[in-house]
């Protein structure tokens, strides 16, 4: 994590100007309003009230224009692996997602569907509420920027840049994509003066807007990213930022005078706030509690500064830039981090609905489980850099490490503890595992994986946890406690001990996965005989060896992650034909219940 920033030294203004001269602007005198309690600035420079133990990270506030896809849907997931992560070290954790619902995009789907912008918002809002509670996301706080408490933070954050005096009005002409929300410099867009995101042509326009003195900025953003080399993650995601700023920044329209669907200008209605300056606030907004009258302080006190801002690569320049220097502005405190993550693709191909290759999280967690899902992106794609998804390395991946190295290993321990022991310990798991050199193995792997979720290596930390399963299973068909339980006498008393050690891996296993499949963890803890209470209250200090104790009665053995059945194609003079290696309907019906529990 970054080390906290001395906002103040970051102020100071009288090393820079105010701003730079454009040929493209022409400045208006501003009218000026007054902020409501304007000696309450020197409050936010000083130091945050966040408590040292709290952990407080965000995904973006999403767009409205459409229903959740695939991209949302990582970024969530991930954020709620760290957010678990956190709450098993002890934590504070207040994990921050939301819709961002302004703009002239939302008006025009709305307008297209023959809906209001609000009840589109409504509608598109709560299929991402439907989404998250699908994904097992256990968010804290969901803001909509179109909540009242939001209104009132963004008016009081704007009216304290304003008295600051980094907002000016000026003419303007450019070419403006409305898919972006932005006005574009020429030197950065295709043939055509097309979008390099949305490829398609930029509007040309000219309007009198409010403008944020982003410039003046320059040097202390600078300064701030070099001090702070942990800021911006992963590091070659720095150096685009670092590249961006050094290139010189320019003064950014805040306002639109053609966009009804917006937060008004405080001291100009016939304006509303730009769509990322109302929307960036949200993660401040968000910590406001719904029974006080919304105040940016008492929304700064609540838990700023953010440890962490996950977001997708393509509004990197927004949380790295734009939202630093619009808080140095405002004197309040940078947050630790921002970790922009890649972008997904399907069978190799950028996915787009021109092509027809889009992937529904919906979909995907309706056929295969939440747990499979969740484990899928988390484990195969590096988190930061780009990621691919097909079908067959799905199925074939989920299998192998959730349903057979993991789940078939617990099954068969029990069903050998079933058979032998009545379903219960012969002795406590310390007491099994003395003088063997197992236990210290997975200690080990349990070091691992938390070295590597501390760092935002999920898929390393994925990787780790599998490999606790895989010592397990070899340790199992090493001792081939089957064998040991015929031979009777001291050998199957060892047998006995061996499953002990085995349901132990099992247990730490559990809790050392819970980040990313907290269904397929509680469904393990539940196997091992500890009630829901037990399984919630469980911490990381869980994962150390020695929690199974003698006398400890199992559940019944069942699977607790049944295989996905692959589909397979034969082409028969050219024509495909679709089959199942066994009964689809019955077993994929199994499986999604199984999975989805």
């Amino acid at each position: 994590m970054a080390a906290r920033m001395n906002t103040l030294s970051l102020l100071n203004p009288s090393h820079v100007s105010l701003r730079p001269r454009d040929s493209r602007f022409s400045h208006r005198p501003l009218r000026f309003y007054s902020s409501p309690n304007p000696n309450r600035r020197a409050l936010f420079c000083t130091c945050s009230t966040t408590n040292g133990e709290s952990f407080v990270l965000t995904t973006p506030l999403y767009y409205v224009n459409a229903p959740p896809h695939m991209g949302s849907a990582y970024t969530t997931i991930a954020a709620d692996a760290v957010a678990r992560f956190q709450r098993l070290l002890g934590k504070k954790v207040i994990f921050i997602t939301g819709t961002d619902e302004h703009g002239e995009k939302i008006a025009a789907a709305a307008m297209a569907q023959g809906s209001t912008p609000l009840d589109h918002c409504n509608v598109i809002s709560q299929a991402y509420k439907t989404l998250w509670k699908d994904l097992d996301i256990s968010y804290d706080k969901f803001i909509r920027t179109t909540d009242s408490k939001h209104e009132a933070i963004v008016k009081e954050f704007y009216s304290r840049v304003l008295a600051k005096g980094d907002i000016y009005q000026a003419d303007y002409e450019g070419l403006y994509c409305v898919n972006c929300e932005e006005y574009k410099d020429e030197k950065e867009l295709l043939e055509n003066n097309c979008c390099p995101v949305h490829l398609k042509p930029c509007d040309s326009r000219k309007e009198e807007n409010y403008f944020f003195a982003l410039s003046k900025y320059q040097k202390s953003l600078e300064e701030a990213l070099n001090k702070n080399p942990n800021f911006v993650q992963p590091s070659f995601r720095l150096n685009e930022v670092q590249s961006w700023v050094k290139g010189g920044l320019r003064d950014f329209s805040i306002s639109r005078a053609s966009v009804d669907w917006g937060i008004p200008i405080p001291n100009d209605r016939s304006q509303t706030i730009y769509v990322w300056f109302d929307a960036l606030l949200g993660y401040i907004s968000a910590l406001s509690d719904e029974q006080e009258q919304p105040d940016l302080l008492n929304a700064v006190s609540s838990g700023w500064p953010a440890a962490l801002h996950l977001i997708g690569k393509d509004i990197l320049r927004f949380h790295a830039v734009y939202w630093p220097a619009m808080l140095m502005s405002a004197g309040l405190s940078l947050p630790k981090m921002v970790f922009g993550h890649g972008f997904l693709t399907k069978d190799g191909m950028k996915m787009g609905k021109s092509l027809g290759n889009t992937l529904e999280p919906n979909e995907l967690v309706h056929r295969f489980g939440t747990d499979a899902v969740r484990y899928f992106f988390l484990r195969e794609v590096e988190f930061g850099s780009d990621g691919d998804y097909s079908e067959e390395r799905f199925i074939n991946i989920v299998n192998a490490h959730l349903a057979n190295t993991i789940g078939n290993l617990l099954n068969r321990t029990l069903g050998l503890l079933k058979k032998n022991c009545q379903s219960t310990l012969v002795v406590d798991s310390t007491t099994a595992a003395e003088g063997n050199e197992f236990k210290d193995n997975v200690e080990k792997l349990v070091d691992k994986a938390r070295m590597h979720y501390e760092n935002l290596s999920l898929s390393s930390a994925c990787e780790a946890v599998l490999e606790i399963g895989n010592v397990g299973n070899f340790y199992m068909d090493e001792r081939a406690p089957w064998s040991l339980f015929k031979q009777g006498g001291t050998a199957s008393e060892a047998a006995a001990k061996d499953l002990v050690i085995i349901l132990e891996t099992a247990r730490i296993i559990a809790i050392a996965l819970l980040p990313v499949t907290p269904s397929l963890s509680w469904r393990i803890y539940e196997q091992l005989g500890y009630s829901r209470d037990q399984f919630d209250a469980a911490t990381w200090g869980d994962t150390k060896w020695g929690g199974l104790k003698g006398g400890q009665v199992m559940a019944q053995p069942k699977p607790v992650f049944a295989r996905i059945e692959n589909q397979t194609e034969d082409v028969d003079k050219g024509v495909a034909v679709g089959k199942t290696m066994k009964s689809k309907g019955k077993k994929m019906k199994q499986a999604q219940q199984v999975a989805g529990a």
